[in-house]
């Protein structure tokens, strides 16, 4: 046994811990789950039912596990944008108020440490807001939140402060209703447009709301203090739009939309541009380089990566599931990192990684699926088109 297997063991053994909305949940008759380290909601009424309202109307999901974090510094920002510009290979710099970017966390050899999102609260030296000094804001996945505030606190100089918001939730109101929805309690939400945030106040509760989401969907990234999202989920959920939506139907929606899951799609071993997250890593940022991972991003752009994330259509009825060997021929060429049934598509669909050769659109491979070999062919994603709000 590994450190690596004698830390995944004590993990196991450590009680789940409740979020918030747990009392809420369990009330709306939610079947919970472990989940990062929580008691977290699986489904509701069922995860077929739940993925076809957030297509046609609005979800309500409680992400409260992921990690939220701020930082400053005493010099409006400046430090800040210079210390995250050596741990993220994205634009911070050029990150305008009120505007949201996707980033990630490199380790030194360029392998995807988390992916997150990366937000400039306001102008610096204005006041009021939901994180009223702060110069970022940023949203890290939940499974690797302490894991990131350890990297970042080894690697963030003395005069940069970071803050775990511990007491802070987090929902995401999801679907082509989700706009008439938040504006039925916000009016002022209806002018966001996509990767645009802002900072509101409802019921004399400070919010900060992104429109974004993890569904590719139209929709809203909402933080609210711990001790006020029961209030605000009661609020929406007695609107006639929405419903609240477990993760089992978050992982259906977000694979439609050909968006890749930290821990199963992404990880230590597999790089920035082989994911095809490239679009993350600004002009600037490639040329001027100074970040964890440069090297290995510059070489892959030049020379290719070895492997490539890819979409995978696959005939028949029988999903191809996480870990299931991908073939060409006799040749073993990659392996399935997320798959299932997609209701939206009405067939099962699959993302992994393959050999580069073996990447292009079209490519006929099989996958090994309980001892039987099924037909696939690398397919463009996303599987459903997003429907973001890109303009007023």
């Amino acid at each position: 046994m590994t450190a690596t297997d004698d830390v995944a063991a004590l993990e196991a053994e450590l009680p789940l811990e409740a979020l918030p909305l747990d009392a809420w949940h369990r009330a709306k008759g939610a079947r919970m789950v472990g989940f990062a380290g929580y008691h977290m909601p699986i489904q509701y009424e069922g995860i077929m039912a739940e993925h076809s309202w957030t297509r046609e109307h609005a979800g309500l999901f409680d992400v409260s596990h992921m990690g939220q974090l701020t930082f400053s510094d005493e010099t409006g920002g400046a430090s800040v944008d210079a210390a995250l510009e050596t741990l993220l290979p994205s634009d911070i710099k050029g990150l305008k108020p009120f505007r949201q970017r996707y980033s990630m966390l490199l380790d030194a050899e360029g392998g995807i440490l988390d992916d997150l999102m990366v937000s400039r609260p306001g102008v610096p030296g204005e006041e009021g807001g939901a994180f009223e000094g702060a110069a970022i804001y940023m949203v890290v996945n939940g499974a690797t939140k302490y894991d990131d505030i350890g990297w970042m606190i080894e690697h963030l100089p003395d005069d940069v402060t970071m803050n775990h918001m511990a007491d802070q939730a987090l929902l995401a109101l999801q679907g082509p209703e989700a706009g008439e929805a938040m504006a039925a309690l916000i009016p002022e939400t209806a002018d966001l447009i996509f990767m645009q945030s802002g900072s509101f106040t409802w019921r004399g509760v400070p919010l900060w709301i992104s429109r974004s989401g993890y569904t590719g969907e139209d929709g809203f990234e909402i933080s609210v203090p711990g001790d006020s999202v029961a209030l605000l989920a009661d609020a929406l959920c007695a609107l006639p739009q929405v419903k609240p939506i477990g993760l089992g139907a978050r992982d259906s929606l977000r694979l439609e939309a050909g968006l890749p899951l930290y821990g199963h799609d992404l990880s230590p071993a597999v790089s920035t541009i082989g994911a095809d997250l490239g679009f993350a890593i600004q002009k600037r940022r490639r040329e001027e380089g100074g970040f964890i991972g440069h090297a290995r991003v510059m070489k892959e752009l030049a020379e290719g990566p070895g492997s490539k994330r890819v979409g995978l259509k696959v005939e028949g009825r029988l999903p191809a599931r996480e870990g299931a060997q991908i073939y060409a021929g006799d040749v073993l060429v990659g392996e399935v990192t997320s798959g299932g049934f997609a209701p939206s598509v009405g067939a099962p669909i699959a993302m992994g990684w393959v050999s580069l050769p073996y990447s292009a659109l079209d490519t006929a491979l099989e996958i090994e699926v309980r001892g039987k070999r099924i037909a696939a062919a690398v397919a463009p994603m996303p599987f459903v088109p997003h429907r973001y709000r890109r303009k007023a």
